[in-house]
């Protein structure tokens, strides 16, 4: 009986613990790094993004603020959809994010790409 009663107290213990947001992910734990490539593509330098997910969680619907971005690259769908209208672009639309996004554009200028909101998944 006193085993039983112990059990259950360890697993209440855990889930008050988990639901005090252990599991949640904050937008300081995305991490975006910009570095040139040293490759030209239409006269314009090529950057490389790289979007790190530093929670033990995954993360979805990860938005970033991209008001103005543009790129003469094509950059890959499934990794970022741009809305211009909205000025907002998400990664891995429907995806969950586990550790790390990577892709390329090109510019005349690195873009600040400053993540607006994200959802926690664990």
């Amino acid at each position: 009986m006193a085993y039983s009663t112990v059990k259950i107290l360890r697993i209440v213990f855990f889930l008050v613990f988990i639901s005090q947001g252990y599991c949640k992910c904050l937008l300081s734990d995305l991490s975006i790094s910009q570095i040139r490539t040293g490759v030209i593509v239409q006269g314009k330098p090529e950057w490389s993004v790289t979007i790190i997910n530093k929670c033990q969680c995954a993360q979805k619907n990860v938005i970033l603020n991209c008001r103005g971005f543009q790129s003469i690259e094509r950059i890959d769908p499934l990794l970022l959809t741009i809305s211009l209208s909205t000025g907002f672009c998400l990664v891995k639309p429907g995806q969950l994010i586990y550790n790390d996004v990577e892709f390329k554009y090109a510019w005349d200028h690195q873009f600040p790409l400053n993540p607006i909101s994200s959802m926690s998944f664990c």
